[in-house]
């Protein structure tokens, strides 16, 4: 483990002295080779889904898991369009001239070597792989083992381009150990390892934030909540909470409890229950929706559950600020909507809500790096501190200060 960082962060030397000019011009190379390799990655990639069949993986673990032809050239598109992203590395963030004569500048500079550790979606492979390559880190990428795989192929094809170009393989790397083990060793290797980004199951995210020795920016539980307020425009909310729900159930960012207000309750809720029948959505609800609608029960368990399956909790609750007070309990950071067409309930709710992304009359589904604008992402931080939310180019970077003189003495 130790000689295989040695190596990552030794070729972070020649990746710092690349060009923006020469990253994109390789990144797109990697984008052309994923496409020509398209059946291979393929081949490798049932090998995934008979495992995962043989397994018994859930529907939404298995959407996740498949790769075809056109998620394929999605993979390609999004290396391609972080190619045509603006340089991040070298930009002058501010600068300024102090009372001494110190000319100052504040540039944004790599991190350096990235740990990158995921479940289930192969796609995080080339994504993380062509994010870090363009902001000049270093990426040790531990996939996980329902993808082995995928990742491996993927990776492969990254890494061939890099050879082909004369530059170390070490830049794009698979973590030799993948066992619980070496997760355990590559999260204590503080002396070449700069930043481990962990995104996937809670068990995983909490292990990682206690025994890491180098500094972590979680992605942690998508725990997403939308409120409807009795002020709400209803088709519109029943719209944005199938969307949420139902779109794609197995992501972070999917609904897993609708809070709707107590005012609207009994003509709202028949309303959305015979919307989620006809998605096949499985209700859950507490004492005062089981009054209105046939629904199971909800415990408080289940308002602590991240489903990533078509499952929904429901809850009626006094108004705005018992929505806040619901979601400032349950919530996980990520991604909360208020429905209303109310100005000051919207205000009260944004300003309320501590979490990465708020939203007023849309879907939840929209936090994610290609719909904010920022290209692919690492994932969705569900930290406070150095990076939040949908984590792009500008997350993979920190900054130095480069201070001119001539000649000053203090």
């Amino acid at each position: 483990m130790e000689k295989f960082l040695q190596e990552a962060k030794a070729s972070s030397r020649v990746l710092g002295l690349l060009s923006g000019k020469e990253k994109n011009r390789v990144l797109r190379e990697m984008a052309k080779a994923l496409r020509n390799n398209t059946d291979t990655i393929v081949r490798e990639n049932a090998k995934d889904m008979a495992d995962a069949e043989t397994n018994n993986l859930s529907s939404a673990l298995k959407d996740r898991l498949l790769l075809d032809a056109a998620r394929i050239d999605a993979m390609a598109v999004a290396i391609e369009e972080i190619a045509g992203l603006k340089e991040p590395v070298g930009r002058v963030i501010d600068g300024w001239v102090t009372e001494d004569g110190l000319k100052i500048e504040k540039v944004s500079v790599p991190i350096g070597v990235i740990g990158i550790i995921y479940e289930s979606r192969p796609n995080v492979t080339s994504d993380t792989a062509a994010l870090s390559f363009k902001s000049s880190n270093v990426c040790v990428l531990k996939g996980g083992k329902e993808a082995q795989h995928s990742n491996v192929v993927i990776a492969d094809t990254l890494r061939a381009v890099l050879k082909a170009n004369d530059l170390p393989e070490a830049l794009i790397s698979l973590l030799p150990d993948a066992s619980r083990e070496g997760v355990d060793k590559l999260i204590k290797m503080d002396k070449y390892v700069d930043l481990i980004v962990p995104r996937g199951g809670e068990a995983l995210i909490r292990h990682i934030s206690a025994n890491s020795s180098v500094p972590v920016v979680k992605h942690d539980k998508g725990q997403c909540h939308t409120y409807i307020d009795k002020d709400a425009k209803l088709n519109d909310a029943i719209a944005i909470a199938i969307n949420a729900k139902v779109q794609r159930p197995g992501v972070c960012n999917a609904m897993e409890t609708l809070l709707v207000d107590e005012a609207i309750a009994r003509k709202a809720l028949p309303l959305l229950k015979a919307a989620f029948d006809d998605a096949h959505t499985e209700l859950k609800g507490d004492a005062k929706t089981q009054k209105v609608i046939d629904v199971s029960n909800a415990t408080d368990a289940d308002y602590h559950t991240e489903y990533l399956a078509n499952i929904l909790n429901i809850k009626v609750v006094d108004g705005v600020n018992g929505a806040v007070e619901h979601i400032l309990e349950y919530g996980s950071g990520h991604s909360e909507a208020i429905i209303t067409e109310n100005i000051t309930s919207a205000e009260l709710f944004l300003n309320s809500i501590d979490a990465a992304a708020v939203y007023v009359n849309a879907s939840t589904r929209f936090t994610d790096g290609g719909s904010f604008g920022f290209g692919a992402e690492v994932g969705i931080s569900t930290n406070k501190l150095h990076a939040r939310g949908p984590m792009g180019i500008e997350g993979l970077t920190t900054y130095k200060f480069k201070i001119y003189g001539n000649g000053q003495t203090r």
